[in-house]
C-alpha cells in the first residue's frame, strides 16, 4: 500500500498497529501475522504489522535484542508480500532510516529517541509515515518540537504515540490529558496500551509489566479520543524473549478488540 494512502486510511478509520515486541524467528512472525489476517478479514480493520529486528534498549547486555538489521528486514519483507500487510519498525541511528524505509511502510522513532534531532529529519526525508513515542519524560504538549523536526525534513506524515509517564521507581503511570495535546497537533494518536503498562527494569535485569491492566488503558484511550492502538501479541506471552509480562495473547486480544472497534 502506498504511504499516502495507508495515512490517508489511517487518518478516516481506527486502525491497529499489531506484533511481536521483537524478531525471535521468521516462525513467530508467521504465526502472528496467520491471526492477524484471521482479525483483519473478521472485523474489517486497518492492522499495520509490527516488529523490531534490534531491541537496542534492553535493560540488560546479555538480553536478546533480535536478529539485526539485515535479517530482520528480509523476515519483515516477506510478511508483507505473502500478507499484505504494511510494515512498522523501530530505527535507533540515522543511518538505518533509508535501508529500512526500503521495507518498512511506516518508521518509528522509540520513546528515549523522540528528541533525537539527526534521526527525526533522517526518518523525515525518507517521505515514509513517522511514528514517534512520546518519551516517558515529556508531556505530550512537548511533543510539539519533535512534530516540528519531522515537519523540518519536509514531510508531514507523522504519527504520535502515547505510552505513559516514568517517574523512576521501575513505574509508568499513563496521563490521558496527553492524547488530548497531541490531538491538537493535527495528526493521528495512537495508545500503546501495552508498553504503557510496563515496568522498566523491574523484573531483575529485564522489563516487568502488568498486562491485567491493557484492556482497561485501551478503553481509556479510546474515551479520549485516541485513533489507533498499538498493542504487542505474543502467541504464548510469558515465553516471549522480550516485554512478555505486558504482551497480550491471541484471545486476550480478540476478545478486547471488539470493544475498541
Amino acid at each position: 500500500m502506498h504511504e499516502e494512502n495507508l495515512y490517508k486510511k489511517c487518518r478516516e478509520n481506527t486502525f491497529f498497529i499489531l506484533g511481536p515486541c521483537v524478531i525471535e524467528s521468521e516462525s513467530l512472525l508467521t504465526e502472528v501475522a496467520d491471526f492477524l489476517v484471521g482479525v483483519r478479514e473478521q472485523y474489517k480493520i486497518p492492522i499495520i504489522f509490527k516488529a523490531s529486528f534490534d531491541k537496542a534498549n534492553r535493560t540488560s547486555a546479555d538480553s536478546f535484542r533480535g536478529p539485526g538489521m539485515e535479517k530482520g528486514l528480509a523476515a519483515l519483507q516477506s510478511i508483507k508480500e505473502k500478507y499484505n500487510f504494511p510494515i512498522l519498525t523501530d530505527i535507533h541511528e540515522s543511518w538505518q532510516a533509508e535501508p529500512v524505509s526500503q521495507v518498512a511502510d511506516i518508521l518509528q522513532i522509540p520513546a528515549f529517541l523522540c528528541r533525537q534531532t539527526d534521526l527525526l529529519i533522517a526518518a523525515g526525508k525518507t517521505g515514509k509515515i513517522v511514528n514517534v513515542k512520546k518519551a516517558q519524560f515529556l508531556s505530550g504538549q512537548d511533543m510539539l518540537w519533535a512534530v516540528e523536526k519531522v515537519k523540518y525534513a519536509g514531510n508531514d506524515q507523522i504519527m504520535l504515540t502515547e505510552r505513559g509517564n516514568m517517574f523512576g521507581y521501575n513505574n509508568l503511570v499513563v496521563d490521558f490529558r496527553n492524547i488530548i495535546d497531541m490531538k491538537t497537533f493535527g495528526f493521528p494518536v495512537i495508545m500503546d496500551a501495552t508498553h504503557a503498562v510496563q515496568k522498566p527494569g523491574g523484573a531483575g535485569g529485564k522489563s516487568g509489566g502488568n498486562r491485567e491492566y491493557v484492556e482497561h488503558i485501551a478503553r481509556a484511550a479510546k474515551a479520549v479520543g485516541a485513533d489507533g492502538f498499538f498493542f504487542e501479541i505474543h502467541p504464548d506471552p510469558d515465553k516471549a524473549l522480550s516485554d512478555g509480562p505486558n504482551m497480550l495473547n491471541f484471545s486476550a486480544f480478540e476478545e478486547l478488540i471488539k470493544d475498541l472497534i
